[in-house]
């Protein structure tokens, strides 16, 4: 049980689904309870499937592309910025429709699994083996379910203009964490190259 815990934990952290749960509001703003419902999964399912796909093969890809964790950090946070300003400038006829898209990008990459999330599956799978890795995996995605299954109730609190207020807020704070990805990848390549 304690290596349970010793990869459950970091793992926890680097997914950081309460950190999530601000963003999937905002974003889920006048959206039908059916389709949040079909999003989250759509979410959890991508996040699973890109974990997976690390889990198994994520240093042969990294060496394959010549990539380094702190190129992906750059690159995924170059994504979410570019979404983050999508968001705050277009409105919703000529922005993202978040019914389409938003359970695969933003909410299942790079949000639930992203570089941090990837980095640590790498790092805790040469560590502890796979099996645990992928237990401790299951099993905080499937808090990540919970959580944004019953985060959606909340939505009900705010006024519509809330929710539309909110989401411009969410998204400045998304474009924050994007900036800061990409400055955590610069700061690491140069470290590498020191």
């Amino acid at each position: 049980m304690e290596t349970f815990w010793s990869v459950f934990i970091p793992l926890f952290v680097a997914i950081d689904v309460f950190g999530t749960v601000p963003i999937f509001l905002g974003m889920m703003g006048g959206v039908e309870r059916s389709r949040r419902r079909k999003i989250t999964l759509q979410a959890v399912l991508t996040a699973f499937g890109i974990s997976l796909l690390f889990l198994v093969a994520g240093r042969t890809i990294f060496r394959l592309l010549g990539i380094t964790a702190d190129d992906f950090r750059i690159g995924g946070g170059l994504v979410l910025l570019v979404l983050a300003i999508s968001d705050l400038l277009f409105s919703k006829k000529t922005g993202r429709d978040p019914d389409e898209s938003a359970g695969v990008v933003p909410l299942g990459t790079p949000l639930i699994i992203g570089p941090a999330a990837l980095t640590t599956i790498l790092m805790l799978t040469d560590h502890h083996g796979g099996t645990w890795t992928l237990l401790s995996l299951g099993v905080n995605l499937s808090l990540v379910w919970l959580v944004l299954t019953f985060a959606t109730p909340l939505a009900r609190i705010f006024h519509p203009a809330g929710l539309k207020a909110l989401s411009k807020v969410v998204h400045i704070f998304l474009a924050a964490i994007a900036v800061m990805m990409i400055r955590l990848g610069v700061i690491g390549l140069i470290g590498l190259h020191r």
